[in-house]
């Protein structure tokens, strides 16, 4: 048995929460081919770069890196291809209609292995944040930090 597999896979895009307010989340699935779900379980996958975006009604992700799976030959993937993204219609038309609003995006948060062992996606319709609200978001960050030492 391989011990470098892992039962759960739980990869975040820590920068996606820094550069940007998340308004509405959504769980869509991923439509992988061959080696890509192992090298996924093998925690060889990042989210940095990556965004989201509508062709022919669809959802694709661009630019999601899952590198080559150690133990595939001749029959490895391609790692950043674009793959499609799986979500209802109504949310799909509802994200649709969001988009149109002005500096809304969407941005990959989180990519995770389900309990039957899928590999989902966690999507955030994202607004960009200013300098100013990313210090603010700082300072939060280290006035309850403080607090938390105080009352320990």
């Amino acid at each position: 048995m391989k011990s470098n597999i892992q039962q759960k896979v739980s990869i975040k895009n820590r920068r996606a929460s820094f550069d940007y307010s998340f308004i509405e989340k959504y769980i869509a699935g991923i439509v992988l081919v061959g080696t890509e779900i192992k090298a996924i379980r093998e925690g060889k996958a990042s989210l940095v770069d990556s965004y989201c975006f509508f062709k022919n009604d669809e959802l694709f992700i661009k630019n999601l890196n899952i590198s080559h799976y150690t133990e595939g030959n001749v029959y490895n993937h391609e790692p950043t291809r674009e793959r499609k993204l799986l979500l209802n219609r109504q949310e799909l038309i509802k994200i649709k209609k969001k988009l149109t609003d002005k500096g809304i995006t969407i941005v990959p948060t989180l990519l995770f292995t389900s309990d039957s062992g899928y590999a989902k996606l966690e999507i955030a319709l994202a607004k960009g944040k200013k300098l100013y609200d990313k210090r603010e978001d700082l300072k939060t960050k280290d006035l309850n930090r403080e607090m938390n030492r105080k009352f320990k």
